[in-house]
This record gives structure tokens, C-alpha cells and sequence, in this order.
């Protein structure tokens, strides 16, 4: 009887995590196409490296904005019909791209960042407690590392479709578009901003279907699964989301997590044509990072909780993470875009190791703890502009710039060993 109640229950769950494992497809998608956006707006809009990073802080910055109100949206909607909402968001930004595109205007090309950001906030607001919940808290890693492996799959796509579409022969363009006068360069700049339109236009369609799709399926709702783990403090009655200080430091470590993910990845194309690679072949860079990050995942499903757990994971990849950042300053060339692409590795077991260590035992604040984590996502906004200002600096240059990443790492090699631990009920 035993067996049999367990089977059903797997049963029960698997519905639910197929459709969230495409929703976390989407959000690779979407989120990974800024590594081919940031150079394709650079050279559109005539823009500077910080200002081009910009394409980052826009979409990431919405997490935090966003975040609390998000919390808001699922509390009326339930999780189910919130999901909807947050891909018709997002269909709203992809539309917002066309009289950007139009206009060439670089502030609304941000505007319809912000709107996907913010669409995606809701997504991701409600999806990870639902893998965290659906199932045992000590193999949350494993079930969040399959639903990364989707979102990553999707990120390698991206880049390289919409390298193709908008980066092809850009490298000779940027040599003719020296020796135009203004208008023909104005006119030139103009085309290559409309290649954008059709990309987005398709994926306007597809996020409305999928909207349709999640609002009309079978996912239940997970109220019931977050009350049973309600009696996680009953010993302590803590009134205040406030008083839970690892989960504090599990946004804090969110927040540089993402910032050194977002690094490794939409600096790379940027980075390799500064180590003097052609677009042709720079625009695949972004990709290699995103594929470490899948093989990072496999890893985290075959060991993860039976070989490791998932605070030890956390903290041998955060020593990869500062071996790697260092080894890609110190070295130069194709061993150098390898070093920041085998960031990816290291950084694929973070997200699904900080999440479980940060929300466990949150019970009644589950909801409001969730929305806090998705606010450290902020980091993907502030450290990539970091990085780009002192790409800018002659004396540093984007190869010194690097060197942003190695206290993030250490940071969050400091909440897998003790951070994790501060304030938490022992079991």
C-alpha cells in the first residue's frame, strides 16, 4: 500500500514538472538572447560598453522591482492563471521591440526589456517554490537541476538563432559603416535595427499560445503542499519574514550568484571580439558557457542527494567558480574565452543548491520568501554594468574586468559553508 501511495504521488507530480520544465525553457529563451542583443544594440544604436550593458540591468532590474508585487499578482490569480499572466507580459515587451526596432530608439528597446523582466517575475516567482515543494527539500537541487538543464538548452538556442538572423555579416558592416558619411550610415544602422521585428513578432505568437495552454491545463494548485510543510517552526513562532537571517543571506547570495551567471554569459561575445575574434565566430562564445552549465546540471541530477549534498555541491563549484575567473585573467585567447565559458560548470550547481537552503523551513512565508529571492536576481542588472564601466577604463580594459567576479564567488562559498546555517531550526 505503501509503494503503491508513493507511485501515485510521483504520478500526481509529473504532469506539473513537464509543464514547468517548458516554462523554464522559456525562460532560457528569452532570458539568454541578451547575449547576442547587448553587441547587436551596441552597433545599432551606437551605443558604449556600459551603455550597452544596459540591455542587462533593464531586464534583471524588473526581478527586483517587480518581485513583491509578483507575490501580489500569485496571492489573487493563484499560481496557475498568474503563470498566464506572466506570459502575456511578456508578449506585451516582444511587441514593444517593433517601433524600437522602427525608431532605433535604445529606451524603448529597454522598455520592452523591463516588460519581458517583469513578465518572467511572475513565471519565475511561481514556478521554483513549485519544484521546491513537489517533492523531498534534500533532492530540491536534483528536480531544479532538470528543470536548468530546459532553461539552458533553450539559452544555447537562442544566442545562435538570433546571432544568425541579426549578426550575420556584421563584421564587414562595422568596417563600411566607418567609411559612410551620416546618412548613409543612419540608413544602414536603420536596416540592421530591423532585422530585430520578425524574431520578436514570433515570439510575441508563441508566448500568447503558451499563455492559452498553461491557463486551460491540468497544473494544480500547490497551496496544499505549502501548508504540510507549515509545521517546519512550529517550535520557534516567528512573526516576521525578518527574522529568518539565512534566508537574508540566501538573497544576498542570489544577488551575486546571478550577477556572476549574467557575466559569464553576455560578456562573452563582447570579450572575445575585444581579444580580437571576428562576430562570425564570437557569437557562438555565449553558447559554450550555457553548455558547461547543462553538463554542471547533469551533474547535480546523478549526485545530488545520493553522492553530495547539496551545500557541499554548492561549495566546491563556488572554488571552481574563483579558479576559473582567475585562470581567464591570467591567460589570454581562445584559453581565456574556454576559462569564462567553464564558468557556466561552476555556476550551473548555484541556483538550485542556494534556492532549497534558503526557503527551507519558511512555512507561512514561503510566498513572501520566494518573491525576496527572485529580488536578489537584481544582481544580473548591477554587476554586469560594474563590469562594463570598468571594461571602459583603458588602464582595465574588459579582461581586468574579470576581477568583479572573485569576491561573488567567495561570498557565496562563505553561505554554502556557514551562511546557510544562521538562524535555521535544527531538525
Amino acid at each position: 500500500m505503501a509503494e503503491s501511495a508513493i507511485n501515485n504521488r510521483k504520478s500526481d507530480y509529473l504532469m506539473p514538472i513537464i509543464i514547468i520544465g517548458a516554462l523554464f525553457f522559456i525562460f532560457g529563451f528569452v532570458t539568454w538572447l541578451n547575449a547576442t542583443l547587448i553587441p547587436y544594440l551596441k552597433i545599432s544604436c551606437e551605443l558604449t560598453s556600459f551603455e550597452s550593458y544596459l540591455v542587462a540591468f533593464a531586464f534583471y532590474i524588473s526581478y527586483f522591482v517587480m518581485a513583491l508585487p509578483s507575490s501580489a499578482v500569485l496571492k489573487k490569480t493563484g499560481f496557475k492563471n498568474g503563470m498566464s499572466v506572466g506570459l502575456i507580459t511578456m508578449a506585451i515587451g516582444a511587441l514593444i521591440f517593433i517601433p524600437a526596432a522602427y525608431t532605433r530608439t535604445y529606451g524603448l528597446f529597454l522598455t520592452g526589456l523591463f516588460i519581458q523582466g517583469t513578465g518572467l517575475t511572475i513565471l519565475q516567482t511561481a514556478s521554483n517554490p513549485y519544484v521546491t515543494i513537489l517533492g523531498p527539500i534534500e533532492s530540491a537541487a536534483k528536480r531544479i537541476s532538470i528543470m536548468g538543464v530546459a532553461n539552458k538548452f533553450a539559452g544555447i538556442l537562442s544566442p545562435i538563432i538570433l546571432g544568425a538572423v541579426v549578426l550575420t555579416g556584421i563584421d564587414d558592416l562595422v568596417v563600411e559603416l566607418e567609411q559612410m558619411d551620416p546618412i548613409a550610415k543612419a540608413v544602414e544602422l536603420d536596416i540592421l535595427a530591423q532585422k530585430v521585428i520578425m524574431p520578436y513578432l514570433i515570439m510575441a505568437g508563441v508566448l500568447v499560445l503558451l499563455a492559452a495552454l498553461v491557463r486551460y491545463s491540468t497544473l494544480p494548485e500547490v497551496e496544499q503542499e505549502e501548508e504540510k510543510r507549515e509545521n517546519a517552526d512550529n517550535n520557534v513562532k516567528r512573526t516576521s519574514i525578518w527574522q529568518y537571517p539565512y534566508l537574508l543571506l540566501g538573497v544576498a547570495t542570489i544577488f551575486v550568484y546571478v550577477g556572476v551567471e549574467v557575466i559569464a554569459v553576455d560578456t562573452l561575445i563582447s570579450y572575445g571580439n575585444y581579444l580580437g575574434f571576428d562576430f562570425a565566430e564570437a557569437k557562438f562564445f555565449a553558447s559554450f558557457t550555457l553548455g558547461a552549465m547543462i553538463a554542471g546540471y547533469f551533474f547535480g541530477i546523478l549526485t545530488i542527494p545520493k553522492f553530495i549534498s547539496q551545500q557541499n555541491a554548492l561549495k566546491y563549484f563556488a572554488i571552481l567558480g574563483v579558479l576559473f575567473s582567475i585562470t581567464a585573467i591570467f591567460t589570454s585567447g581562445f584559453t581565456s574565452i574556454l576559462m569564462i565559458a567553464a564558468l557556466g560548470f561552476a555556476n550551473s550547481i548555484m541556483w538550485p543548491a542556494i534556492w532549497p537552503l534558503a526557503i527551507d523551513g519558511l512555512g507561512k512565508f514561503m510566498k513572501t520568501g520566494s518573491a525576496m529571492l527572485i529580488m536578489g536576481i537584481a544582481g544580473g542588472a548591477l554587476l554586469p554594468l560594474v563590469y562594463g564601466a570598468l571594461a571602459d577604463v583603458p588602464s582595465i580594459g574588459s579582461q581586468q574586468a574579470y576581477w568583479i567576479m572573485v569576491p561573488c564567488y567567495l561570498f557565496i562559498l562563505y553561505f554554502a559553508a556557514a551562511g546557510h546555517k544562521i538562524g535555521k531550526l535544527t531538525k
